[in-house]
């Protein structure tokens, strides 16, 4: 059995906040999201030692202001390309190693360090819970694990739809208030009208650099003047550019000074660009490289 004191960053939340428990004094984070980062800033404030937060990808998942107001404020160092390769500890967590990682996320031998700690949380990423989708049988997205949704986030069943959280993970709630919105609107409609006589559906389709996009059909004859595209980049972009294509035709392009995985990215396509396709959509990004 594994030894006390490894918790998930939302586990230790709770206790803190509903029993005003502190998990342990000296704390090592396991994942650099939104909730692992607000937890190191917690934690420390509720006077615990939060000794770094240690993530495996070469880029932190939370949003930069969390980096900045919850660890660089507190000087709680952040170890990108590293993960935990060994925990000790017989009744409680004693001691954690953590070593650098290669391109294939592989422990690299002779970069260890060694961390005198009594407890881990583990902030390694949120799953869409969605067992009611799949016990509607509604067609999930392999990426986002939640509902495929078309433009007005009905599900792949008439009349049922589908927002926030069980559609894909969001980092700000204004983003989930937005599709809740539409989708209360949507469903309105829905009983207002009925359902959409069969129409043009365009599917949309993540290309380079793009991790998924939301919804992932459209039907430009639903569309009043646009729609919203939601995606999420797979890396660290600086001066870039996202891309709409059609058949290898580009039909719009939008720039960005920089972009990060765990910042989602949104774009609005006009009706009338939607009238011009003639097949799946594919959303991509380009790195702008200075001449």
């Amino acid at each position: 059995p594994r030894p006390a004191g490894i918790y998930t960053a939302g586990a230790a939340q709770r206790y803190v906040n509903m029993e005003g428990y502190l998990v342990g004094k000296r704390v090592l984070i396991l994942g650099s999201g939104d909730i692992g980062l607000i937890m190191a800033r917690r934690m420390t404030l509720e006077g615990a030692k939060v000794l770094a937060c240690v993530e495996v990808m070469p880029y932190s998942g939370g949003l930069t202001r969390n980096i900045v107001q919850c660890l660089q404020d507190f000087d709680i160092p952040l170890y990108l390309s590293h993960t935990i390769v060994d925990i000790q500890g017989k009744a409680r967590v004693e001691k954690a190693t953590v070593a650098k990682v290669d391109e294939n996320r592989r422990p690299i031998p002779g970069t260890e360090i060694e961390f005198d700690v009594d407890t881990i949380l583990l902030s390694v990423g949120l799953i869409p819970e969605n067992e009611l989708t799949r016990q509607a049988g509604i067609p999930m997205d392999p990426h986002t694990k939640g509902a495929v949704v078309y433009e007005n986030m009905e599900t792949g069943i008439p009349g049922v739809f589908a927002c926030g959280n069980v559609v894909h993970v969001h980092d700000l709630v204004d983003f989930v208030s937005g599709e809740s919105d539409l989708a209360g609107a949507s469903a309105a409609a829905y009983v207002l009208k009925g359902e959409a006589a069969d129409t043009v559906v365009l599917d949309l389709v993540p290309g380079n650099g793009v991790g998924y996009t939301v919804p992932q059909r459209v039907r430009p004859a639903d569309v009043d003047r646009s729609v919203n595209i939601s995606f999420r980049v797979r890396q660290n972009y600086g001066p870039s550019q996202i891309t709409v294509t059609c058949g290898g035709r580009q039909l719009a392009r939008f720039k960005r000074q920089r972009m990060a995985p765990g910042e989602m990215e949104h774009i609005a396509l006009p009706k009338v660009l939607l009238e011009k396709a003639d097949g799946p959509l594919t959303v991509a990004v380009e790195e702008v490289i200075a001449e």
